[in-house]
């Protein structure tokens, strides 16, 4: 024991060696290397972990954005006393600096300036790496989003092949996966009590590596090998549904996996947080700021500086999202009381301006588990929630969201208080009483709302796993008569996304006669983007749906993309040629010509020609669709 641990810090934690030098700590526990600028707010992982660690009284130095080409920055706050903490930020790097194109980003939100090229690709690997080499023997943990995402032999879009875990490629001693406020102080425990990281075997939520199955006491699912999955489809999807099955805190059991090298080693995950923990974690004495030393703004905390995260985990069970393997399927919520605390402060910020941007999580308006059995029994391995069809068990209820949000609005200082994270629309429509609905259209929408039916096709729609195009429809004549009751002009933003996997030229040409016929013109478009951990990326990679071991049809070519890209941007002459040979290689020469229901006009009538290029001006019926991170 170093004798330098102290009670609860309220300080935010040290980015340089003099800060730690003015609070008379020599040696930090823990050294957290991070691939975004610290913000210490609660939308940020790396602000939580250390304000959790913090609040347990061991200090934390932070190394925010590091010059990975050599070893010595990595050396600036000295030797850690427990552990490196590594994360590449709130985003997989490779997502962060890459499009769907695999061309490169010229900003990156989460660095001073919006500047690109603060961190390096793959960064946990490399920080990892560069932290072994400034200090050999010193334990390092790998988390946040991509360590988590990648925790199993995965496909990697921008390689196009398999990669290994991420634990064997950083060399890291263990990874913590999905939400780790209770899984990083398991481990602090562990190490300041003297436990050798390579005996710190049974934290949930955790992986690690063993160099034989006999070093394993108890049951365990072996999942196919690194070498089967890297060369087999039949068993990467196979793999997949193994993983999948058991991401669950109740009857999730181990995970291994061989590898060239041994096996990794995958624990149940840990259990969801309970009201109290939640309320405890927000409860931190965080400023809401960028630390300090900052000069320039840090555009990510636009969105976030006045916003409140009420839950967490989502059961919508979309294909193409990874929260599943993230957060879970059981929702989890924060106390009124504490979301009232968090709120009241809020308005004493000089730069309040009266306006909560955002209240709610993954699914702003899923406020409990789906059921109650989920607590106790588990989630269903064999059915989802909700999603093409709702489960016969959902229990469906808006009541408590509604009188949070009630309170809010009423408290002194707030003048409104807007929901701005995706609306499950197929959760309002299935709730008989639509008390929500009323008080959303009339407090909580700032001009449009944003909701994701993402297709039209209905083929397409049961690869995404979202529901009926009907549903949305009929959502969408309830909500706009609730806006003309209401005397409000307000508006349905609707994301939709091309070339995911089962979607045709067929169904990309059915998407956009439908956009055509209501009008909307989407300003710029979503291309699906395969990331670790979403069953898409699994489809897209193997050209199997892994529920049913079915082909899926998947557009790989870049010809096709651009395809299905250009038919939702029906409207603009620079797509039309491109349009015109999807519409021909599809039959559809119908849509080609000068009547009503065509797409694009023939050649002889010249790109400048109508349809036109012109961009609704606001007060249309449908205003653009920002481009989305998913």
């Amino acid at each position: 024991m170093s004798g330098q641990r102290r009670g609860p810090i309220a300080e935010i934690p040290a980015l340089t060696r003099e800060e730690l030098r003015l609070r008379g700590i020599e040696q930090p526990d823990f050294v957290y290397i991070s691939g975004d600028a610290y913000v210490d707010h609660p939308s940020f992982g790396a602000a939580i972990i250390a304000r959790v660690l913090q609040s347990r009284g061991y200090s934390v130095a932070m190394i925010a954005q590091p010059d990975w080409h050599s070893a010595e920055p990595f050396r600036a706050m000295g030797r850690p006393r427990l552990a490196f903490l590594v994360s590449s930020g709130n985003l997989d790097s490779m997502v962060n600096h890459y499009s769907v194109a695999k061309r490169r980003r010229t900003e990156d939100s989460y660095t001073p300036g919006g500047r690109a090229g603060s961190r390096p690709d793959r960064a946990v690997i490399v920080y990892a790496n560069r932290c072994r080499e400034a200090y050999p023997n010193v334990p390092i943990v790998i988390g946040g989003l991509e360590a988590s995402l990648r925790r199993f032999a995965h496909y990697d879009y921008w390689d196009d092949r398999v990669r290994h875990s991420v634990l064997y490629d950083a060399g890291a001693d263990l990874l913590l996966y999905g939400m780790g406020e209770r899984s990083i102080v398991e481990l602090a425990d562990a190490l300041d009590a003297g436990t050798p990281v390579r005996e710190i075997r049974t934290i949930r939520g955790s992986c690690y590596r063993v160099n034989s199955l006999e070093e394993l006491s108890g049951d365990s699912v072996l999942l196919p090998s690194f070498m089967e999955v890297a060369t087999d489809k039949k068993a990467y999807a196979r793999a997949f549904s193994l993983q999948s099955a058991e991401q669950d805190a109740v009857t999730g059991r181990r995970l291994v996996q061989a590898h060239e090298k041994g096996f990794l080693v995958a624990n149940p995950p840990q259990p969801p947080l309970s009201q109290a923990e939640m309320d405890a974690v927000y409860a931190l004495p965080f400023t809401r700021k960028p630390h300090p030393v900052y000069r320039e703004h840090i555009p990510a905390l636009d969105e976030v500086a006045f916003s409140v995260t009420s839950s967490r985990g989502c059961f919508g069970g979309c294909s193409f999202c990874a929260l599943t393997f993230h957060q879970g399927r059981v929702v989890q919520a924060r106390s009124h009381g504490s979301i009232l605390a968090e709120v009241r402060r809020l308005t004493q910020d000089p730069d309040f301006k009266g306006y909560i941007h955002d209240v709610g999580g993954p699914t702003a308006n899923f406020r409990q588990p789906a059921c109650k059995k989920q607590l106790t029994q588990g989630v269903c391995r064999d059915r989802q929630c909700i999603g093409y069809r709702p489960c016969g068990n959902l229990e469906v209820s808006h009541s408590d969201y509604t009188a949070l949000l009630k309170k809010l609005r009423s408290l002194p200082g707030v003048k409104k208080v807007f929901v701005r994270s995706g609306v499950r629309y197929d959760y309002v429509m299935y709730d008989r009483d639509d008390a929500f609905l009323r008080e959303l259209v009339a407090h909580h929408v700032s001009g449009q709302l944003k909701v994701a039916p993402e297709h039209v096709s209905e083929r397409v729609l049961r690869c995404m796993n979202k529901p009926s195009h009907a549903l949305y429809e009929r959502f969408e004549q309830r909500y706009m008569a609730l806006c003309r009751q209401k005397g409000r002009e307000q508006y349905l933003v609707p994301y939709l996304m091309s070339s995911h996997p089962g979607a045709e030229l067929s169904d990309a040409i059915e998407l956009a006669c439908f956009l055509k016929k209501k009008g909307i013109r989407p300003q710029q478009v979503q291309d699906f983007y395969p990331t670790p951990g979403t069953l898409s990326t699994c489809m897209y990679h193997t050209g199997l749906d892994p529920r049913s071991m079915q082909r899926v049809y998947v557009a790989r070519t870049p010809e096709e993309k651009a395809m299905q890209r250009a038919l939702m941007q029906y409207y603009l002459p620079k797509n039309f040629a491109v349009i015109r040979k999807a519409l021909r290689r599809a039959g559809r020469e119908d849509l080609i010509g000068a009547g009503r229901d065509c797409l694009v006009p023939p050649e002889r009538g010249g790109e400048r020609g109508k349809p036109g290029g012109n961009v609704p001006k606001r007060g249309g019926r449908y205003l653009h669709s920002p481009r989305r991170l998913v």
